[in-house]
Formats: C-alpha cells, structure tokens, sequence
C-alpha cells in the first residue's frame, strides 16, 4: 500500500458531532491506509472521540484555538505534528477554515495542494486525486510527484460515509504554536444562519428552482414543495446571482455538492457547473418547457411542461394525499 498512515482534519458541526464531510473522509481513509488518526482545532475534543474512533480515527490531535480565527494557529500546530509524526497524507473537506488550514499548512511545508477532489485512489506506488475540470465536462486524475505528506482538499459526497465500528479514539492534547501577529486575528461573533428542515447538503430530497420559475416570487413554490417532501430547498447559481435566494441554496460546482434519494430539478436549463453538484443523486426528476434542455440527459424522470403549471399540481396531489 502506497499509504500506511493518514491523516483527516475533523470539523464540527456542534459540540459532540462531526460534520459529515468529516465522517465521509474517514471512511475513504480507512481504505486508504492501514492507520487512521485526526487533527482537530477547537473545544471539546473528548465530546468527539466516540464519533471520530466509530468512523476509523484510532488518535485526535486536538489544539485549543480559544477565541482565535483557527486558520493560522492550526496550520502552525499541524505543521509541527507532521515532523514529529510523518504521515503519508493530510486530508482537508473543502469548507472555509478546511481551505483555510491547508492554504497556510502548504505554504509552511513548501507542499503543493490538490484541491477540488472528488476520487482518491492508490495505483501502485502513485497516489491519485480526482478532479472536475471544463466546468464540470470532464474528470481528470492528478498525480503526486512530491514526498509526503500529500495533502488534498475533497468536496462534499465525494465518498459515503460508513461508520467502522472503532472504539473511541484517543484525545491527545497539542501545545498551542506561538503565530505572532498572523494569530491575533479574534472570533467576536458568531451568526447562525436560521434553519429549517434538513440541512440542504444531509437532505434524503432536495427540490431546486431555476431561472424557469419566471421570478422570486415564485421560488414559494419550490420551498412548499420541499417542505411537503420534508426535504430541502436548493437553487441554481442563476437566480442565486439574481439575488432571488441566498449563496447558501446553491447546488452546483461553486455551490453545494448534494447526493439526496431524490432531486427534483424545476425550472433549471442543466448547466454543466450545477449538473456537477448534484448529478450523484439516486433519482433525477426534472420540470422544464424545453424538451432540449440539458438537465433531461441527466434525468431518471423528465416531466416536458411549464413549471407554473406543474409545481402546483404536485404540491395540491401531495397534500390530498397526506390528507
């Protein structure tokens, strides 16, 4: 195996739970190689060792970051981990303080970044990470021709995560790193984005509205329709730019990557960039007036109509049948 030890750097979601792109991680370094551990910057690591060991993680290396932005204390304690303990690769969920960590980590190291994965695999002796490219037309594989450790950053439902049945791993606690200046940069509020139902990217359905749906007003009826589904509403990057709905609906290559049961597509043309983000999805259903539309090669489901026209009905069949 090209891999012995990996590493994943675990994110939390709230005290006690990882996010699942942390948990999908480690169940794709489990096959990856035969000793699993994490890094983790924050409080109560102990409230996260049952969860981390259950999906593969044997050791977390925790560093308390107090108040601080975690970006540059956590590269700093990172990078002095990995001379110490000489993983074969250091792996990163492409979130904020995830692109954050191993921005900085890489410039510390001298270490280039294979950013944007979607597939991980070892052939031989090279390590492989997959990755989107032309928008999303086609899949390109990227080699590491440096020493380790290698370090890659992979999107959200790029692999499923199972648990491993492990133990709680174990919490080793790391000396914060003196920073200097680059770590006097404080947290002084946090804002919780209000939600309701099923977080878009944990969501079993996820109904998305396009520019077709004519106007923001309209977009009601995509999140009617979620909610009937007990699912989550998602958008595209059209009427996000539009300033209909929020950047946080957006499903696409610079949005959200989504993988629910099923997906329901209104209104929405199939661009490449929005196709990529959720064109995992065990069933497609697509709305659109123009039986050319692109989104119709993709679906499992095509429904040739004007969503105005659509939508309602659905939404008026769900009701009478929930009663």
């Amino acid at each position: 195996m090209a891999l012995n030890k990996v590493w994943v750097f675990a994110e939390a979601d709230s005290p006690g739970k990882p996010t699942s792109l942390t948990l999908e991680l480690l169940t794709k370094a489990r096959e990856m190689a035969g000793t699993v551990e994490a890094f983790y910057a924050g409080s109560d690591p102990d409230g996260l060792a049952g969860p981390l060991g259950e999906y593969g993680a044997t050791t977390v290396y925790a560093v308390d970051t107090g108040d601080a932005l975690i970006g540059a204390p956590a590269a700093a304690a990172l990078a002095e981990l990995i001379a110490e303990h000489q993983p074969d690769a250091v792996v990163f969920g492409a979130s904020y303080d995830g692109r954050d960590v191993v921005g900085r980590l890489s410039a510390r190291l001298d270490l280039p970044v294979l950013s944007n994965g979607m597939t991980w695999e070892v052939d031989g002796d090279k390590v492989k990470v997959g990755t989107a490219i032309f928008g999303g037309n086609t899949l390109v594989d990227a080699v590491y021709t440096t020493g380790a450790p290698h370090l890659a950053i992979f999107r959200p439902k790029s692999f499923t995560a199972e648990p491993g049945g492990g133990g709680p791993a174990q919490v080793t606690a790391v000396k914060a790193v003196d920073t200097g200046h680059a770590g006097e940069a404080k947290i002084l509020q946090v804002h919780e984005a209000e939600q309701v139902g099923p977080k878009l990217e944990d969501a079993a359905v996820v109904v998305s509205g396009g520019r077709g749906l004519g106007g923001a007003d309209n977009y009601k009826l995509v999140e009617e329709l979620a909610k009937l589904l007990k699912g989550a509403a998602g958008a595209s990057r059209a009427i996000v730019d539009a300033g209909w709905v929020p950047y946080s609906h957006q499903v696409g290559q610079t949005g959200k990557t989504v993988k629910p049961k099923v997906y329901i597509a209104a209104g929405i043309s199939g661009a490449t960039q929005h196709m990529v983000g959720m064109k995992g999805s065990d069933n497609i259903v697509a709305i659109n007036k123009d039986p050319e539309a692109a989104i119709f090669t993709i679906a499992d489901l095509g429904i040739v109509g004007d969503v105005h026209k659509v939508m309602p009905k659905l939404i008026e069949a769900l009701k009478a049948r929930q009663g």
